[in-house]
Parts: structure tokens; C-alpha cells; sequence
């Protein structure tokens, strides 16, 4: 657990593991973050330490919902607060995943990380709450920014400070969705790598259990993805729900807040357009790759149906000249051997040259 006091000027300044026993500064706010252990071993003291800086406690429903580790994406509130809870990707490496995504391990390396764990968020006036998993390298990330003597932001420049718990919630939020924006890269090269051996004529796919995890992992991506949408969207019509600001400078930071609100949503929303035109893709991709295949066996059917078919006439003279009568023209002539074959020569050039002039005979050919 640790305690962070954020003010509008200045480092934060660390607390520890100590919880906090007086209200903050009036231009300041209280950020304690902790794991999702640490909240239900501490849950009384957390309880009294709202009810004293807040006036409010969690509702037990609340609760519930921060120590549920596979909650969806979902936002609430009450008067007093709100709570959002947003999965994030989790990081395989440092042994985040469960062995209940166990079955999202499988696979290419780029489905091992399509797995997610709840972040649960509680905003109040002038304190944040953090319940996130152990190793949360979002946590690490802006614990080491906000105690940083100047904040760098992800472009390399100096960061503007956050000024609200809502403010810090929505940067959470929004580092959480470009790990969601850096995964598409690898998926589109994977499923591009995939699309290349599913249209080569030839090929002959035997990881087609890969192939249906992927289809899989983006369909339950793409489910992410709308719980997130969702979560977001309620939290911006309770944010334009919130009393306007009678000062200038509040109303300007609330409006900022917005402007933050919808880029997190529209950051989303380019996750889900991505996911579902890499499902199109995929799916697209397996409907050629059996198209190709169907009409090279129609290709393969066609070649051997014309070959039976030169050689029907063939058979014909063969077993005609092979009757076991004693008159048969041309049998007991010195040249008839001769005359046979000529015939039958001149039967499969013609219809060598018919089957020709009508394409039954050609390959197909490649586009450039």
C-alpha cells in the first residue's frame, strides 16, 4: 500500500504505507493505492479512514466489486463517489496471469497477452482509491512519475500536473488503453503472416487450432473493448451531470476533464474498429484460403475428366479391334496395326484441340 499526497505545485509527496488521518491541502488530494490483498486484509482501516477524510464509507457492494478479481469493465456511483473498474492487459512476464487464463495462453506469442485484470478506481473530492493486482506496471509507472521532481510525459516533454482525483483516474484509464493500442501492432502482424500462408495456393495449414484461438482472443477482445466503451461513456454522462463550477478556473479544469474523458473514449473506440476489422480479416482470410482450395480440386477434377475423356474413344476402337471375330475389318491386313493407331492418333488430336479451343486444358494464371 502506498499513500500519495499530490499537490498542484511540486513533487508528490510519499506517505508510505501510512494512511492518511487529516484532509489534504485545498489545492491538493490524497492518491492511496494498494492490491487487491492488501485492500481486504486492511479493509477496516480503509473504511474508517474515508469515513473520517470523507464522510463516507464504500458500500458493501463496492467492496465487493474492488476484491473481485475477473469483474468486467463496468462504472458506478453514489453521491458521494464513483466507481470505475477497467480491465487492463495483464503482463505475462511478471507472472500476473492466473491459471484460470490458462486456455488464453495457448497459441502464438501474441495471444499470450491478451489477458486482463480489473483496475478498480474510487474518486472522491479530494481522494483517489487504487485497488489493482500485485506487479501492476501501471501503478509502478506513475507512482515513479508523480514522485519525479518533473513529471515527463509520453512524449518526452515536461507533463502537466494533475490537479483532481478524476484527473489522475482518467491518465490511469488512458495509459491502461495504449497498452490496447501498442497490442494491435502485433496482432495485425501476426494475422497478416497468417493471411499470407492461408492464400498461398499450395499451402497446406495444419495449425488450424492457432488460427481459431486467434478468432477467439479477438472476439473476447473485442467484448474488452465494449465493456470499456460502455464504462466510460456512463462515466461522461455523470461527469456532464456534475453542478457547474462558479469559479472560471473550476469550470475550466471541468471542462478539460471532459475534453480528457472523450479522448479516453475515442482511443477506445479505435481499439474496437481495429479488433473488429482484424476479425473481418481473419475470417475473410479462411473463406479464400478454402475458396483457392475448392477451385484447385476443380482444377485437379477438371484435368483428370478431360484426360478420361481423350481416352474413351480410345478404349472404344481398343475393345471394338479386340471381339473375338474371325471378320473384323483391318484385322487380317499386314498395315492394319498401323491404320488403327493413325486412327486413334487422329481421334486425340482432335480432341486434344477441341478441349483446348474451349480452356478445359489451361492453367490458371497468377495476377502480377
Amino acid at each position: 500500500m502506498r499513500t500519495l499526497h499530490i499537490a498542484a505545485t511540486g513533487p508528490a509527496q510519499d506517505l508510505g504505507e501510512e494512511l492518511p488521518l487529516a484532509p489534504p491541502a485545498a489545492t491538493g488530494f490524497y492518491w492511496v493505492s494498494c492490491t487487491r490483498s492488501e485492500f481486504a486484509a486492511q479493509l477496516p482501516a480503509l473504511q474508517s479512514m474515508l469515513l473520517r477524510l470523507c464522510r463516507v464509507p464504500l458500500v458493501d457492494l463496492h467492496v465487493s466489486d474492488l476484491l473481485n478479481a475477473q469483474l468486467p469493465s463496468n462504472y458506478d456511483a453514489t453521491s458521494q463517489y464513483d466507481l470505475l473498474v477497467f480491465q487492463r492487459l495483464a503482463s505475462a512476464e511478471s507472472g500476473d496471469a492466473a491459471p484460470a487464463d490458462a486456455r488464453a495462453l495457448h497459441g502464438p506469442p501474441v495471444l499470450t497477452r491478451i489477458v486482463t485484470r480489473p483496475v478498480g478506481m474510487v474518486v472522491f473530492d479530494q481522494l483517489l482509491l487504487t485497488v489493482h493486482p500485485d506487479d501492476c506496471p501501471v501503478h509502478a509507472y506513475f507512482l515513479l512519475r508523480l514522485l519525479s521532481e518533473q513529471p515527463i510525459d509520453a512524449r518526452g516533454g515536461p507533463a502537466k500536473r494533475t490537479n483532481s482525483p478524476a484527473d489522475l483516474m482518467l491518465r490511469l484509464v488512458n495509459h491502461m488503453v495504449d497498452g490496447y493500442l501498442e497490442l494491435r501492432r502485433d496482432l495485425t502482424r501476426q494475422l497478416d503472416h497468417w493471411q499470407s500462408a492461408l492464400l498461398e495456393p499450395k499451402a497446406r495449414i495444419s495449425n488450424w487450432s492457432a488460427i481459431l484461438d486467434a478468432r477467439l482472443a479477438l472476439h473476447q477482445l473485442d467484448e474488452i473493448c465494449e465493456d470499456q466503451r460502455a464504462a466510460i461513456q456512463e462515466w461522461i454522462e455523470a461527469l456532464d451531470a456534475w453542478p457547474a463550477e462558479s469559479m472560471p478556473t473550476l469550470q475550466r479544469e471541468r471542462e478539460l476533464l471532459k475534453v480528457r474523458s472523450r479522448d479516453v473514449l475515442e482511443h477506445i473506440e479505435r481499439v474496437v474498429h481495429h479488433v473488429r476489422r482484424l476479425e473481418q480479416s481473419a475470417e475473410t482470410a479462411v473463406q479464400m484460403h478454402f475458396s483457392l482450395q475448392s477451385n484447385r480440386a476443380n482444377d485437379i477434377m477438371r484435368t483428370l475428366t478431360t484426360i478420361t475423356a481423350v481416352f474413351l474413344p480410345l478404349n472404344l476402337i481398343a475393345a471394338v479391334f479386340g471381339m473375338n471375330f474371325e471378320f473384323i475389318p483391318l484385322v487380317h491386313k499386314q498395315d492394319g496395326f498401323w491404320w488403327a493407331m493413325a486412327g486413334m492418333g487422329v481421334v486425340s488430336l482432335v480432341l486434344i484441340s477441341y478441349f483446348w479451343r474451349k480452356r478445359y486444358l489451361d492453367r490458371l494464371e497468377r495476377a502480377p
